[in-house]
């Protein structure tokens, strides 16, 4: 490059030592590399004022400074002020129009880069290697400045086309791939170094990624190009209990405004990296994936495992393959997916402000535009509403106002005062099997009450029941009748024993625990001692007994009273010392008794005095030969039904209405959660109300059918009537008048998700209605059928919606 006419040398001196001086590093400013000794020469030059001096430096030379002349490539370790100057973009351009550079040299212009706690002219830039995941044999190499931000190594290296989706993996020298996530970051933040290769791959037209490809389920190897269905219709493969988290994922992948949000790559821009409360963008990407492979309408079904393998790295509760609330998946993966997305990166801290009289629509407003200076997100566009939250001080009469989002509702069922139970009735008659019977008890009554609702079936008086729990041929607890109901849960085996009336008694009867025991032909030497094991069978007994015939010779008629069937030859034997005649006459001394009595402990194991303990325990020790003799297990293990069982339980309506206005009752709060209150300076158990201020466009609620209490846990099967359409909020919301733009009150159903079953078992499907060709379709895991709407309503009475 040849040069122009140069100022006078003092004013070239007096114009670069000027820029050198007064220019400082700025992040993204170029300054440029040039050969010392040529500097050097120049600074002689113009300090000598003589233009016709030997030391003229001519162009401008950085020779020295390349490995050779064709790759212009720099030499390794050169040091800065020994080998180069750095000079800023200014200074170098003055001396380039002063002095020219060497033909085909081309300008050594480097960028300043922001470091950890400096600044510096980044001298060499990171020489990276790129190449495509569909041909990673043709690698080029490239260099960018540790300053460039990732997105450019893409779109400029990879010239990406325009609305494809694509991901970049970085892959360094121990051939170990790991992802870029963030595109946004700079080429030094995502710690790419020189030598690295960067990956590119873009995602197949059927949602997968060719890197992940094995996760997608196929009939057959044709498939992969063949199936073509409706978008959005495609099953969830159950990976080991995960019905709950495909339910909810189907349920969710119908909500229109979000699966278009992720189907048009939206989430690519607004995914939040560097959000301490959410998952480093990784839920988003992993939902997004099985949105984009659900809706590209080439798939059966598809194998979620990359997705349930996220949620289980950032939520314990879900790692392994136990069953789940689908309530509790979807609750994750909302807060998950909106702390991904949160367009707000810095979170500023606001102090919440009690109402103090002012009007609601006031208030409210001001709660809305706080929750959205700190949450913006898709979910909250879609999902958040909010409500009006008022508590009154029973004291001072202090009413606190405020106005809290949700993004779901929670509505509680209706529940029944009373509650049916399930119980085996015990006579005292020997003839007579255990009889089950189901009682209608209060849900918060006593022992007693139980007793008393049997005594109108049995006509035994309850003073002369005693009920108990029974497991395993063992008594797990005996109830004293002042107990509440509440200790014995659903499926718990209860067992409500008649107990003989003590004429006359002179003493406190005692009340007998009787375990049944086979002693084994072995002798167990293991225990040190020479007795023989034994095993329990059977159901125990419980007898009323007078202390004074509590021997072993008094039990063991009352027991054989109590146990035998009154057959005249098999009592006559039981009771008389002689054997049957076809035995030997020197045998007959040494008759055995049918059983023989023994003082245990409550496990029916430990053999102890009797007398020892509150309550005695006793188990009867059956030779084996005798048991099978005697005692027909089979027979005593029968059981009959009693008329109550007969008569069908019916199940209570209720409308989805009813939920709404019980969620939105008056309620007095818990001992265990008090409220603050500032003008009694002190915790109150205050009145609280719940109303409905304003709504979201997708509305989730959530029926709590599962209710837990400190001592049960029992699933309401009640029935729950909504409309199908035009489901109407306009008399529960406070506020009446809605601006432009926001939601109106009528909801239309659109996904529903039901589980059957038990609280410790059961199946979880869902219903839902495509969103691109109005159809409901019913998934049931990796099976999905048409349904029609009457199937809908008929199937939810016996669901968990």
């Amino acid at each position: 490059m040849t040069a122009a006419e140069p100022p006078g040398l003092e004013t070239q001196r007096r114009e670069i030592e000027s820029l050198l001086r007064d220019s400082e590093l700025r992040a993204g400013d170029s300054w440029y590399v040039v050969e010392r000794r040529w500097y050097e020469q120049w600074k002689e030059f113009v300090e000598t004022g003589d233009q016709n001096s030997s030391s003229f430096p001519g162009q401008i030379d950085n020779t020295e400074l390349f490995e050779d002349l064709d790759s212009f490539h720099l030499k390794e370790r050169l040091v800065e002020n020994e080998d180069f100057m750095l000079v800023p973009a200014e200074a170098w351009h003055r001396l380039l129009a002063w002095y020219g550079t060497v033909d085909g040299q081309p300008p050594l212009e480097r960028k300043v880069v922001d470091l950890p706690s400096t600044l510096k002219v980044e001298v060499y830039p990171i020489e990276i290697f790129l190449c495509l995941h569909s041909n990673m044999e043709n690698v080029i190499t490239a260099k960018f400045s540790r300053a460039d931000s990732i997105r450019e190594v893409m779109c400029e290296a990879f010239m990406v086309p325009a609305g494809s989706e694509c991901r970049l993996w970085m892959k360094s020298s121990d051939s170990s791939c790991e992802r870029l996530r963030n595109v946004h970051v700079s080429v030094l933040d995502a710690c790419l170094s020189s030598g690295m290769t960067v990956i590119m791959e873009m995602r197949n037209a059927d949602g997968t990624w060719p890197s992940s490809r094995p996760q997608i389920m196929r009939n057959s190897v044709e498939e992969q190009d063949s199936y073509r269905g409706q978008p959005g219709v495609c099953g969830l493969t159950n990976l080991g209990n995960t019905c709950f988290m495909n339910s909810a994922l189907q349920c969710l992948s119908n909500a229109p405004p979000l699966t278009e949000y992720f189907l048009q790559s939206s989430y690519l821009e607004e995914l939040n990296f560097t959000n301490p409360l959410g998952m480093k963008g990784e839920i988003a990407e992993a939902y997004a994936d099985v949105i984009k492979q659900m809706w590209s309408g080439r798939h059966y079904s598809v194998v979620p495992r990359v997705f349930k393998t996220k949620v289980g790295h950032f939520a314990s509760q879900f790692l392994g393959y136990q069953q789940h609330d689908s309530q509790e998946l979807l609750s994750f993966l909302l807060d998950g997916l909106h702390e991904d997305l949160n367009r707000v990166k810095n979170k500023e801290y606001i102090e919440l402000r009690d109402a103090e009289g002012r009007p609601d629509q006031e208030v409210a407003e001001e709660a809305w535009r706080n929750h959205r200076r700190r949450n913006d997100s898709v979910i909250v566009d879609t999902f958040h509403g909010l409500f009006k939250s008022t508590l009154v001080c029973p004291e001072c009469h202090k009413v606190s106002v405020t106005f809290d989002p949700f993004c779901y509702l929670s509505v509680p069922l209706p529940v029944s005062k009373e509650r049916v139970m399930e119980v085996f009735f015990v006579s005292l008659d020997p003839h007579a099997k255990p009889a089950q019977h189901r009682v209608v008890v209060p849900k918060a009554g006593k022992v007693i009450d139980l007793c008393s609702a049997l005594a109108e079936m049995t006509n035994v008086p309850p003073t002369q029941m005693v009920v108990a729990d029974v497991f395993n041929h063992r008594f797990y607890k005996i109830y004293n009748a002042d107990e509440s109901l509440s200790c014995i849960l659903d499926r718990d085996d209860i067992f409500v024993y008649e107990l003989s009336v003590l004429e006359e008694a002179e003493e406190q009867p005692v009340l007998l625990a009787l375990y049944l025991r086979e002693r084994s032909h072995y002798r167990d030497y293991g225990s040190g001692g020479s007795s023989y094991g034994t095993s329990l069978f059977g159901h125990p007994l419980l007898l009323s007994v007078e202390q004074r015939h509590c021997s072993r010779q008094a039990l063991y008629q009352l027991i054989l009273q109590r146990l035998e069937e009154q057959e005249e030859d098999k009592q006559e034997e039981a009771c008389s010392p002689s054997p049957p005649a076809n035995q030997q006459p020197e045998r007959r001394k040494r008759r055995k008794s049918l059983f023989t009595i023994q003082a245990v402990n409550s496990n029916g194991t430990t053999e102890r005095g009797m007398g020892e303990g509150a309550q005695p325990y006793v188990a009867i020790d059956w030779d084996p030969d005798m048991k099978k003799r005697f005692y027909n297990e089979n027979e005593a293990e029968k059981y009959v039904k009693h008329s109550s069982m007969e008569v069908p339980q019916q199940q209570t309506t209720v409308q989805l209405q009813e939920c709404i206005e019980l969620f939105t009752t008056v309620e007095t709060l818990e001992e265990e959660n008090p409220w603050y209150c500032p003008v009694c300076k002190k915790h109150q158990l205050a009145t609280k109300k719940l109303d409905l201020w304003s709504l979201p466009e997708v509305l989730i609620i959530h029926l709590k059918r599962f209710s837990y209490t400190k001592f049960t846990r029992e699933k309401l099967d009640s029935i729950v009537d909504f409309p199908l359409r035009d489901l109407d909020f306009s008399d529960s919301l406070l506020r009446k008048s809605l601006s432009n733009g926001e939601p109106p009150s009528r909801y239309d159903l659109i996904a529903v998700s039901n589980h059957y079953g038990g609280l410790r078992d059961g199946h979880y499907t869902s219903y839902a209605r495509n969103k691109d060709n109005d159809q409901w379709y019913y998934f049931d895991d990796s099976k999905v059928t048409y349904a029609r709407e009457d199937q809908i309503v008929v199937s939810l009475t016996s669901s968990n919606s």
